[in-house]
């Protein structure tokens, strides 16, 4: 696909996501609660996320953060931090999409050892209609404040996965064991984004919790931004028209900047590109063209070309980690920093609505057409064009394309009212579907010898 030379724009500011009356941002900013360090137990470091009032005024942490290591995780690790939208006409008539816990339950102390530091993990409990995403340390035995961190509204959120290992307690000589875990976002829905929000559950042994652990992640749905799309072209004369149409912007998503595999951390990926834009751009291509200036009806057959190419979207999903027909990623991440997250494009912006096996089709698709007499024929097929770009416009990865059998259209010239040109159903060589098709409509069989053949351009790109 042929496109201009991409040039850096000035980078927006992310805007917060919103579900509801639920605002969800990020930040990069933690202050440090309690780490291992001194005590007979593996490393490990417990954080606050800490939302600058100036950048973030309003918004709430929804559980501390614990790593396996001490060390510092500013700049490094990005976590989720949530707000009520003050906006008019957003209050949800559900109820505050944010509310405070009711109080606070114990799970886990450090006591019973030779080690001065008193530190402590507690569970929020939520309101009724309100669940907490994760858990809150303190650096003494002290229950923590109220308004430390935000219960969510139920509805906002989804029901998650225990996760793998963060941290226990072994060797640290507590007399009550202790495990803390993350938390692994669900299979996204189409069109839908679940995410963690770096926060961890934590239980008293050091088992893996079973499923009946309460565990959330946060979720989105994929902004999608629809525009008109190009109009199918029309024959006005026996002359052959023109190889393309106007290619258009149709359908462009905007996803977080989790969601693409693109810098080396997570701080630096959210700080460079907040977000990014995926592009859809159709094209009508011409596959063929005919006068038929008999007094006979005339069969017709072109080769239609393929827009998919495997190579090219190998490529573009090593580069992002974005698969097109299922959700991704595929595989668990290795980053720890990385968020966990699980999304997927919505299907009417991946022609997947019926199937997503055409991704995998790469036979081109043979046309037949019966031409009616004294007309001039043309058949098109729409190709739509994916480009994934950053937030100051820059490209991440290459131009991709997708066509199927159900986007083949054709047009005439003349209109006749007692008679019409007919289209085929499609065919990928080799089918007999085609014959049996044209051995029905009135009696116009296929002539013994190969049919011509109308080539199309190779470069079929915009």
């Amino acid at each position: 696909m042929k496109t201009q030379e991409k040039t850096s724009q000035p980078i927006e500011r992310m805007e917060p996501i919103k579900l509801d009356n639920l605002l969800i941002s990020f930040t990069t900013e933690f202050h440090r609660i309690w780490e291992t360090r001194g005590s007979r137990s593996s490393p490990a470091g417990f954080w606050r996320p800490t939302p600058a009032p100036d950048a973030l005024p309003g918004y709430f942490p929804l559980g501390d953060i614990a790593i396996h290591s001490s060390a510092d995780i500013n700049g490094e690790i990005v976590a989720a931090v949530v707000c009520e939208s003050d906006s008019e006409g957003i209050e949800s008539s559900r109820g505050k999409a944010l509310m405070r816990p009711d109080d606070f339950e114990l799970v886990w102390k450090h006591s019973g050892s030779s080690i001065s530091t008193r530190t402590s993990i507690w569970r929020p409990i939520a309101p009724v209609g309100y669940v907490a995403l994760g858990l809150v340390c303190s650096n003494d035995h002290s229950k923590p404040s109220s308004n430390v961190v935000r219960c969510i509204r139920e509805d906002l959120v989804i029901a998650a996965r225990v996760g793998d290992s963060i941290w226990n307690d072994k060797g640290s000589g507590a007399t009550q064991n202790f495990s803390a875990w993350s938390i692994e976002p669900p299979t996204a829905e189409p069109g839908e984004i679940y995410f963690a929000a770096g926060t961890f559950i934590g239980v008293q042994s050091h088992t893996k919790p079973s499923t009946h652990i309460a565990a959330y992640a946060l979720r989105m749905q994929i902004p999608v931004r629809t525009d008109s799309a190009p109009a199918a072209p029309v024959l006005n004369q026996h002359s052959v028209p023109s190889d393309a149409g106007t290619a258009m912007t149709t359908q462009t998503v905007r996803l977080p900047w989790f969601a693409v595999r693109d810098y080396t951390t997570a701080g630096e990926q959210f700080l460079k590109s907040p977000f990014y834009l995926m592009k859809r751009t159709d094209q009508y291509l011409l596959i063929g063209f005919d006068h038929n200036d008999t007094d006979k009806r005339k069969t017709l057959k072109w080769s239609a070309p393929r827009a998919q190419n495997a190579t090219a979207m190998q490529i573009f999903n090593r580069l992002t980690s974005i698969e097109i027909e299922k959700a991704w990623p595929v595989t668990a991440l290795s980053d720890v920093r990385a968020t966990r997250f699980s999304a997927r494009l919505h299907k009417q912006f991946t022609h997947t609505e019926e199937l997503a096996s055409g991704w995998e089709e790469s036979r081109p698709p043979i046309v037949f057409t019966i031409a009616a007499k004294k007309t001039s024929v043309a058949v098109f097929q729409l190709h739509s064009y994916y480009e994934l770009t950053r937030a100051d416009g820059t490209p991440v990865a290459t131009i991709f394309g997708y066509s199927d059998d159900s986007s083949i259209y054709l047009t005439e010239y003349p209109t006749q009212a007692d008679e019409q040109s007919i289209l085929c159903p499609s065919a990928v060589s080799g089918s007999t579907k085609a014959e049996v098709f044209l051995k029905k409509n009135d009696e116009v069989t296929l002539p013994p010898q190969p049919m011509e053949v109308i080539q199309t351009a190779t470069d079929t790109a915009p």
